[in-house]
């Protein structure tokens, strides 16, 4: 394979990983990066969503044990039982939008001017919503994932259905739409670790499968290179989030989209630079 498009495939794999978590759109800057580096098409599509998945695998690495404990525990431990329940409820949400608006979502907003205007957007929301929560209320009323109640992983799940507008951010969604319903910072970003690894598994699953006749054998070191970059890449950057949310807020990722987003739209206006799907 060409040595280039294997480095392509690297490039993308250490941007998805490192923005897979943080509130800035994962899937945004991987459609602005591969429009940069003219890494596009149909496959590419699908390369995207599929190396989700190598982040997702860090997120089972890293929080392993218990997750071990969770499947062990599925038939005599209540606690265990309700964390799973939380997660398939909050799972099914974007399962059956995912599957009723993928075709269109991603013929009409899967391109660089419209995942800019997201990330304007978003930055804003993120700025109102750590503004309001700068104001004296009190502690969060859930302290950890296992106080979360039923309705909480379902509100959760629903506002994740808002990242199926690429250059949202599903964690961006997740975590900050946690907060907004009383979750700490803490366990709004671990809830959306765990969320992550139904919600991107299988759409990368299904994204290769549905697509399985337009790959080839000899797709799958390019698949394979984006996969294992994406995957060390996510651990660092889950690592380092956990640490920082325990004393920093999101407002520095706020302006970075705005300003990032900015840029993109700007350049897109005067014609400096010509983003292409």
């Amino acid at each position: 394979m060409d040595p280039l498009l294997l480095l392509k495939a690297a490039v993308m794999g250490v941007v998805e990983g490192l923005t897979e978590f943080l509130p800035i759109s994962s899937t945004g800057h991987l459609i602005l990066t591969a429009s940069l580096l003219n890494f596009t098409g149909e496959k590419v599509k699908v390369f995207e969503i599929a190396i989700q998945t190598g982040a997702m695998f860090a997120v089972i690495w890293e929080y392993r044990e218990r997750l071990a404990r969770t499947v062990a525990g599925l038939g005599s431990d209540p606690q265990a039982r309700h964390f799973a329940i939380n997660l398939l409820v909050a799972f099914i949400p974007a399962v059956v939008l995912g599957l009723a608006f993928n075709k269109t979502i991603k013929a009409h907003l899967f391109h660089p001017v419209p995942v800019a205007l997201a990330f304007v957007v978003g930055g804003l929301i993120i700025l109102w919503v750590e503004r309001g929560r700068r104001k004296p209320t009190g502690r969060a009323r859930v302290e950890t994932v296992d106080d979360m109640t039923t309705s909480d992983a379902l509100k959760v799940g629903l506002i994740q259905c808002l990242a199926l507008v690429p250059g949202t951010s599903r964690s961006g969604a997740t975590i900050i739409g946690g907060m907004v319903f009383g979750l700490s910072r803490r366990v709004a970003t671990e809830f959306s670790f765990y969320l992550g690894i139904p919600t991107l598994m299988g759409a990368g699953v299904y994204s290769v499968w549905k697509e399985r006749a337009a790959l080839s054998l000899s797709d799958w070191p390019m698949f394979a290179v984006g996969l294992v970059v994406a995957f060390f890449a996510a651990l660092l950057c889950i690592r380092w989030l956990i640490r920082y949310v325990s004393t920093h807020d999101f407002v520095p990722f706020a302006w970075y989209r705005i300003v990032f987003g900015g840029l993109v739209l700007l350049t897109a206006w005067t014609g400096l630079v010509s983003w292409s799907a």
